[in-house]
């Protein structure tokens, strides 16, 4: 008799889930009532992960709270972190606002492109970058 432990091979580990090809993780150790959990969509024409569409008077939003499929690495100072960071807290602290440091990010995004689709050359992030 060996004493040598049979494990799982990768086949069983990474099996595909209802979800697709995505290993199954915390949400799914114990069994959900999907109607009562699911928020209702105002919009069930748009494409899971698709972009926000502008708004009536004109300004693009950020996507916000949705499932993100693409990713962007940003690499930034530990003072800008910590300026971002400090943001983050007023927000929550003073105007009751709770966001997480990528959400402030795309929100401040999607500000300067409003800003740069609207004033052009004279946009606040054109003239910042410009003196860089």
């Amino acid at each position: 008799m060996s004493r040598r432990v049979k494990l799982p091979g990768a086949d069983e580990l990474f099996r595909p889930t209802k979800d697709g090809d995505k290993p199954p993780g915390k949400a799914q150790l114990r069994p959900v009532d999907d109607a009562a959990t699911e928020p209702e969509r105002a919009d069930t024409d748009a494409a899971p992960g698709a972009a926000p569409e502008p708004e009536a008077d004109g300004e693009q939003r950020s996507s916000g709270r949705v499932r993100h499929d693409e990713k962007m690495t940003v690499y930034i100072t530990a003072d800008e972190l910590f300026e971002l960071e400090s943001a983050r807290l007023a927000l929550r602290r003073d105007h009751g606002v709770a966001v997480d440091r990528g959400r402030l990010v795309r929100e401040a995004v999607s500000i300067a492109l409003a800003d740069l689709a609207d004033r052009g050359g004279d946009s606040d992030i054109a003239d910042r970058l410009a003196a860089s």
